[in-house]
């Protein structure tokens, strides 16, 4: 049985590609940072509904060891998804050093301290899918969200570089850059404005984190075994 890893496993994004690899027929290993009840109901469904063995590792995958402790918990890991994240809606002029760093930590260090934990037994293996979640607010660019802006366009940075850089091994990196999607972290958005991002997307409405999640689920299939350094956007439309 392969095995997946899925960081920000507890809540949105991440817990629909989780449920959807597990389905699958993968070991999911889920990670989380805070939300204890959600990862552990999480776990309870996959394994109680027989649709795959998963386990649950709490790390914060903005500190580097914590992230270790995992994978050597973890043991080498077939795909990796890196949808943890966090988002901030913000004033540039009114951006902390510590927002910005923040930022950072999680939704790139982030992806970088996993990706270099995974690669290692990949790059043995001579095979392996790494599928990074970006938003399309890193390709555009939004008003009040710069710092996010800037951390999403990072992820989309490094995940063609290294794309190039592990090809050879047999690995494909790829990134998906959703659009408005009905999570919990948009939930603080006022109903005005995902009224307003609704009518601004080509097909009027909004996406829901399982629609991300087949397009993950197709970058780590066999299907995309030659596509590798590309985003691709599960947006309705609003980038084109």
């Amino acid at each position: 049985m392969k095995k997946a890893l899925v960081t920000g496993a507890s809540r949105g994004i991440g817990r629909a590609v989780a449920r959807r690899l597990s389905l699958d027929g993968f070991f999911v290993i889920l990670n989380y940072a805070r939300s204890d009840s959600d990862a552990q109901s999480l776990l309870n469904e996959l394994n109680r509904n027989g649709t795959g063995r998963a386990a649950i590792f709490r790390a914060d995958v903005s500190d580097r060891k914590q992230v270790e402790a995992m994978f050597r918990k973890a043991g080498g890991v077939d795909v990796l998804v890196n949808s943890a994240g966090i988002a901030q809606q913000k004033l540039f002029t009114d951006l902390t050093e510590q927002d910005w760093e923040r930022m950072f930590a999680v939704d790139v260090t982030g992806v970088f301290h996993c990706c270099q934990m995974a690669l290692p037994y990949m790059i043995h293996q001579k095979r392996g899918k790494i599928v990074n979640i970006s938003s399309m607010w890193g390709q555009t660019g939004a008003s009040c969200e710069v710092h996010y802006s800037a951390a999403k366009a990072a992820v989309i940075g490094l995940t063609k570089a290294l794309a190039k850089e592990v090809g050879p091994s047999n690995i494909q990196v790829n990134c998906v850059a959703p659009g408005v999607i009905h999570t919990q972290m948009n939930a603080a958005l006022s109903p005005e404005t995902m009224n307003e991002l609704k009518e601004e997307t080509p097909l009027e409405r909004i996406g829901t984190p399982e629609e991300v999640a087949s397009a993950v689920r197709f970058l780590v299939s066999k299907d995309a075994d030659f596509i590798t350094g590309q985003v691709l956007g599960v947006n309705g439309g609003m980038v084109i």
